[in-house]
Parts: C-alpha cells; sequence; structure tokens
C-alpha cells in the first residue's frame, strides 16, 4: 500500500517528497536473519591506555634564571630546594597580599596578581 504524505499532513501530490511502503517492514525484509547471523555477536576491546599527567614546566630550561635555578637544585638536593622554594613562593604571596591589602584590592584581584607572579616566574626560569 502505498501512501503519499508530506509534513504538512495532506494526501496527495502537494509535496515533492513521499513515503512509500508500511511502517512494519523494514529495508532489509527477509534478510534480517541472515544480516543477524553474519555480524560478530562478541567484539574485542582492547584496554584504554591512559597516560599519567606529568606536572611538569613548559618552560623547565628557558629563562634568564634557569640555570642559576638548574645548579642550585643539583647543589643542595631536589628535597631541600622544593623546601626551600616552597618557603620562598608562600613569602611572595605573603608580600603580594599585604600589598593587596594597602591599596584595598580585593580577593579577587590578589589571587590574579598571584596568578600573574607564578607566569612571570615560569617565564624567568625559577620555577624550572
Amino acid at each position: 500500500m502505498a501512501t503519499s504524505v508530506c509534513a504538512t499532513g495532506f494526501k496527495g501530490g502537494l509535496c515533492t517528497s513521499s513515503f512509500h511502503g508500511s511502517w512494519g517492514t523494514s529495508t532489509a525484509g527477509e534478510d534480517y536473519a541472515a544480516l543477524a547471523r553474519s555480524v560478530r555477536t562478541n567484539v574485542r576491546v582492547g584496554k584504554p591506555v591512559r597516560l599519567m599527567p606529568m606536572m611538569k614546566n613548559v618552560n623547565e630550561g628557558k629563562g634568564l634564571f634557569a640555570p642559576v635555578v638548574v645548579i642550585t637544585r643539583q647543589i643542595i638536593g631536589k628535597k631541600t630546594f622544593n623546601q626551600l622554594r616552597g618557603k620562598a613562593i608562600a613569602l611572595h604571596s605573603q608580600v603580594i597580599t599585604e600589598f593587596c591589602k594597602s591599596i584595598g584590592a580585593d580577593a579577587k584581584q590578589r589571587q590574579g596578581l598571584i596568578r600573574l607572579a607564578k607566569k612571570n616566574g615560569e617565564k624567568l626560569g625559577f620555577l624550572a
């Protein structure tokens, strides 16, 4: 049974496209069983490869102070160097906080200044 139906709901020749067939049959028709048999039922999926996140400075080895930072880390050791660096960063953050208090900057502006200091430290090589 062929019926023409368009989006407006009118039957007949008012539309350029038409549907011929019934809603109950598929395009595969009787070949559905053969098609179902030909498709593999067990598909092997490999374990996804997951890379470990790298906490690394993109500017490592670059910047004016990078050679001094690298040599200092080699001389005093990585653990002591990281402790010293942490203290320096904390002290610098305190200085920025006191500066923001003195000029009346809010917390959002203070956080922006701390982020800017970190970016500048990366560019200069302090975080190498």
